[in-house]
C-alpha cells in the first residue's frame, strides 16, 4: 500500500489510465464504475474483448495510446518537476469532485507544497475574459486580494486576462491561490504565465488532470473548466462574451449546485454579455469580496451594510425635516404656507423654523422664511428640489 492508503497497483493503473484517456471522458468513467480501474486496463492493455461502447475506430486509438504509456516515467517526470499524483482513494483527494459522477478525473497531478483537499474546503473560483478590460482585470485582482485577505483560496485556471488578475491579486495579498491547467503541471501554459504559474506553484498549487508533458487543445480547456466549479464553493465570473468558456464553467457550477456570481459591467459592453445574461438567470450579482463570502461562506459572514453617504439634514428629527422639505429653492416664503407644506400647524413651523434658523437652514426675510446656501448645499446630493 502507498502511503496515501491506495495501493501502488491502482495508483499506476490511474496514472496509465491519465495518458490514455482524455479528461471528462464519461464513457472511460462508466467503465470505472462498471468493471473497476484494473479490469479497464487490463482490457486496454489486450487483455480480452474491447470495452462496451466504444467505436472500433476509437477503441483502435485507445490501444495506440495504452501501448505508449509508461505510468513509471510519468511519475518520475513529475517527481522531477515537483509534482506528485492524488487520485480518489487518497486523504489529500478533495471529495467534491465526486460530484463530477462519471466524468470525476481519474486523478489530478499536483505540483505545490501545501495539501489540496484541505485548500479546495474554502475556496472560490473567480473567471473570466482572456481579452479583458482594464475595468475587468481591476474587478479581478480586487475579487482576488479580497478574499485572500479574507482567507479564502482564490481558484482561476491560469490563463491572460481575468484568471491571471485574480490569481495576481491573491499572491499580492499575501494568500493563497490555485491554477487549474488544461495541460501538463511540468509545462506553464500560456507561455507569457511561465513566471507566474512557477510562482503559484511555490506560494500554493498547480493542478492539473493530463499527465507531464501534454499539451493543451481547445477542448481540454473547456473541459478543465468542470474541475474549476467542482473543486470551489462557488464561481464568480468577470466579464465574458455570450460565447465564453468562463460561462461553461459557470453553468458547470450550476448543474453541481454551486454558487454562481457575476460581476456587472456597462450594459454596452458585449465582454459583460454573457455576465448579464446569466445574472437575468440564476446567478448573484456581486461587486466585492465581501459580497461573495457572505454568498459562500460560513454562518455570519456578512457583507457590511450598503448606504450613501450621511447627510446634516438626514440627522434632524423628522418634524424639522418636513418643515426644511417645505421651504422653496430660491425664494422667500411666509411660515403659514411652508406650514400647508410641511402639514403641521402654523405654531409648530415657526418653532421648527427657529430651529432651523439656530442650526444655519434658514434665516429671516421681513415676514417671510428662506433657505440659506449651506441648507442648499447640503440638499444637493439628497433629492432634486424644485
Amino acid at each position: 500500500m502507498s502511503a496515501g492508503g491506495l495501493s501502488e497497483t491502482e495508483r499506476l493503473d490511474r496514472v496509465f489510465l491519465s495518458r490514455v484517456t482524455e479528461p471528462g471522458d464519461e464513457l472511460g468513467g462508466r467503465w470505472l464504475r462498471e468493471l473497476g480501474v484494473r479490469e479497464t486496463v487490463r482490457r486496454l492493455n489486450g487483455g480480452g474483448r474491447p470495452l462496451p461502447g466504444a467505436s472500433e475506430k476509437r477503441w483502435a486509438g485507445l490501444r495506440a495510446r495504452a501501448e505508449r504509456a509508461d505510468p513509471q516515467r510519468d511519475l518520475a517526470q513529475a517527481q522531477g518537476a515537483g509534482a506528485r499524483f492524488v487520485c480518489p482513494g487518497d486523504v489529500e483527494w478533495p471529495g467534491q469532485l465526486d460530484d463530477l459522477g462519471d466524468t470525476r478525473p481519474v486523478g489530478l497531478w499536483v505540483r505545490g507544497q501545501v495539501g489540496l483537499r484541505m485548500w479546495a474546503l474554502r475556496s472560490v473560483a473567480v473567471v473570466g475574459a482572456r481579452a479583458c478590460t482594464e475595468y475587468g482585470a481591476h474587478m479581478a485582482a480586487e475579487l482576488g486580494a479580497g478574499l485572500a485577505e479574507r482567507g479564502w483560496v482564490v481558484v482561476s485556471g491560469g490563463a491572460y486576462g481575468v484568471d491571471g488578475a485574480a490569481h495576481r491579486g491573491a499572491l499580492g495579498a499575501g494568500g493563497a491561490t490555485v491554477a487549474v491547467l488544461a495541460c501538463g503541471v511540468d509545462r506553464p501554459y500560456p507561455r507569457g504565465h511561465t513566471q507566474l504559474i512557477n510562482r503559484i506553484a511555490e506560494q500554493g498549487l498547480v493542478v492539473g488532470e493530463l499527465p507531464p508533458g501534454d499539451h493543451p487543445t481547445p477542448s481540454r480547456f473547456i473541459l478543465r473548466n468542470r474541475v474549476i466549479a467542482a473543486l470551489t464553493r462557488g464561481t464568480v465570473i468577470v466579464e465574458a462574451a455570450y460565447r465564453s468558456g468562463a460561462l461553461v464553467t459557470a453553468r458547470a457550477a450550476q448543474r453541481l449546485g454551486r454558487f454562481t456570481m457575476g460581476v456587472p459591467g456597462p450594459a454596452t459592453s458585449g465582454l459583460s454579455a454573457g455576465v448579464h445574461e446569466l445574472l437575468r438567470g440564476e446567478a448573484t450579482l456581486v461587486t466585492d469580496a465581501a459580497e461573495v463570502t457572505e454568498l459562500v461562506g460560513d454562518m455570519g459572514e456578512l457583507a457590511p451594510d450598503r448606504h450613501g453617504p450621511v447627510l446634516p439634514r438626514d440627522l434632524l428629527e423628522p418634524g424639522a425635516r418636513r418643515v426644511l422639505d417645505a421651504l422653496p429653492a430660491r425664494r422667500a416664503a411666509t411660515a403659514r404656507a411652508i406650514a400647508r407644506g410641511a402639514g403641521t400647524a402654523e405654531d409648530d413651523a415657526v418653532g421648527k423654523l427657529y430651529e432651523l434658523r439656530a442650526l444655519g437652514y434658514v434665516e429671516r426675510h421681513g415676514e417671510g422664511w428662506k433657505l440659506t446656501r449651506q441648507a442648499m448645499i447640503s440638499g444637493s446630493s439628497g433629492r432634486r428640489r424644485c
